[in-house]
């Protein structure tokens, strides 16, 4: 015979839950309250935006540049990037100005911000003018139910309510396809390409049929095959190789005798810079000139290379370090490149992480208004903050050691100090009696 559970004692217990149930409804109104006083709060901004920037000018680059600056301003005061708030500014507006109902809902303690957000991302696969009439079919639907539950059936809603055929409403879908990078930990990241379904289930198909492949290949080599002893890859991890050879080589690398180790990146591609001293350009001495970062050629060599190409730089070096400081043209050389690379790592408007190799070398102080081509005046500046930083208010300059202090149009202040490195390197740690280190 079983045993009834013991449960506590009745009315000091409930007494307890009900505290707790109360305190929680009681803290999930206040947060309600705070969330929908932020949403509107932003949708002021964005308003705000459109004020400013219409009337003097209806071009779109007018209005985008004072999003653009409104959105800086209150990231500063938000603890986010730019980019962020710009996108929380138009979520914002989408619900406040689309979705009225459904916020007056949520307020009222009808709904949650949950129902709000399903009931908003199935409503926009609506045309505008039928917001109101979708809304308030979903608000029935939603009070008395959780979000998970009730987020398939307002998708479907959605759909039978449009006026358009899916046929209709796929091609132009279609046009939004893209791919996008977002890093990831542990130097991984994830690339995602949005596609039409057909399409994106034939790469995957087709990705693992050559997966399969290549696995069943195993069998079929000599034990002492040193690609049978190496390769020892899931079929997830042979799917992501083949994915990557195929779009950095154009073919697969089905021959597995090969070391498996290098992957893809056999098929990137360096580019090489040759170092000329003036003197031995003119031929005043024969000393030996350096192919960078790999050796030195012979003099000869490095004129007939010199006579063929079309572009001259002037570059000056730190004669202690080697590293190139400052040209005496516009165009930065890669060996500044390389310096302002790894100094700057990403883009040097405050939160940005654009990797500096998706970013442009800006001129500080401008190149045509005097600024000159050195370390001291160049920074990365992502194409947004590039823009921002001409067409808008924000204003900055740089200090010794790589600092930017940018200058908002509040006049509020922020310092960006150059990034630590990603990469340090520690005195050892010698243990008496240990050989000595090489």
């Amino acid at each position: 015979m079983t045993e009834a559970m013991e449960t506590p004692d009745g009315e000091a217990y409930l007494a307890a839950i009900a505290g707790i149930v109360a305190d929680v409804e009681d803290v999930g109104r206040q947060i309600a309250a705070g969330q929908i006083t932020e949403l509107r709060v932003l949708a002021a901004a964005g308003r705000l935006a459109d004020e400013q920037g219409a009337p003097r000018n209806a071009r779109v680059q007018v209005h985008d540049m004072m999003l653009r600056s409104i959105s800086a301003e209150v990231a500063g005061a938000m603890r986010l990037t730019d980019r962020a708030v710009q996108r929380r500014i138009g979520e914002a507006r989408t619900i406040i100005e689309g979705f009225p109902a459904a916020v007056a809902a949520w307020e009222s303690g009808r709904i949650v911000r949950g129902h709000v957000k399903a009931i908003v991302d199935a409503g926009l696969n609506l045309p505008g003018e039928m917001w109101a009439q979708f809304e308030a079919i979903a608000i029935e639907r939603c009070e008395g139910e959780t979000p998970n539950r009730v987020r398939g059936e307002l998708e479907i809603l959605a759909h039978r309510m449009h006026p358009r055929s899916f046929a209709e409403r796929h091609e132009e879908a279609a046009a939004g396809r893209c791919v996008r990078l977002v890093p990831g930990r542990d130097g991984m990241s994830d690339l995602i390409a949005t596609l039409p379904t057909v399409i994106a289930e034939g790469i995957h198909d087709r990705l693992t049929q050559q997966a399969r492949a290549i696995i069943d290949t195993r069998d079929e080599r000599p034990a002492d095959s040193d690609a049978v002893a190496t390769d020892a890859r899931s079929t997830d991890q042979v799917r992501a190789d083949v994915f990557a050879d195929l779009l950095l080589a154009g073919t697969p690398a089905l021959d597995d005798t090969r070391d498996t180790s290098a992957g893809p990146l056999g098929a990137i591609r360096a580019r090489v810079q040759v170092l000329v001293p003036a003197v031995t350009l003119t031929g005043g001495n024969d000393v030996p000139c350096d192919l960078a970062g790999r050796s030195p050629i012979d003099p000869a060599t490095a004129r007939t290379l010199a006579g063929a190409t079309h572009i001259w730089e002037r570059l000056f070096h730190d004669p202690t370090t080697g590293v190139t400081v400052a040209t005496d043209s516009y165009r930065v050389p890669s060996g500044m490149r390389r310096f302002l690379q790894a100094r700057d790592q990403h883009c040097r408007f405050p939160g940005c992480r654009v990797a500096a190799i998706r970013c442009e070398i800006d001129h500080t102080h401008d190149h045509a208004l005097g600024g000159k081509t050195e370390l001291s005046n160049l920074a990365h500046l992502c194409q947004r903050h590039h823009s921002m930083k001409q067409f808008t208010a924000w204003r900055v300059r740089q200090l010794p050691g790589g600092v930017l202090e940018w200058t908002s149009p509040l006049g509020r202040t922020y310092r960006e100090d150059a990034p630590t490195p990603a990469v340090a390197f520690t005195p050892a740690t010698v243990t008496p009696g240990d050989p000595a280190p090489f």
